[in-house]
């Protein structure tokens, strides 16, 4: 498996993790747990996002990347 398989097998799974934890990020905060809501639950969002962001501006740049990369080619 080459390096974007391996990128786009990575941002599929933490799409899957940030899923699960915004849900529960809602489940807990209209349950209403005494109290304030524990802020692990609202950060445990941010991980997944925050690789989600950099493995997706990866993926969007690829095209334009190999682009690049066959118009260097043929003019140099």
């Amino acid at each position: 498996m080459n390096r974007d398989n391996w990128i786009r097998q990575i941002h599929r799974w933490f799409s899957m993790a940030f899923t699960v934890a915004a849900i529960a990020n809602i489940v807990v905060n209209i349950a209403g747990v005494q109290g304030a809501p524990a802020i692990w639950v609202g950060v445990s969002a941010l991980l997944p996002l925050v690789v989600l962001l950099l493995t997706g501006l990866y993926l969007f740049a690829l095209p334009y990347a190999a682009s690049w990369r066959s118009v260097r080619r043929v003019v140099g």
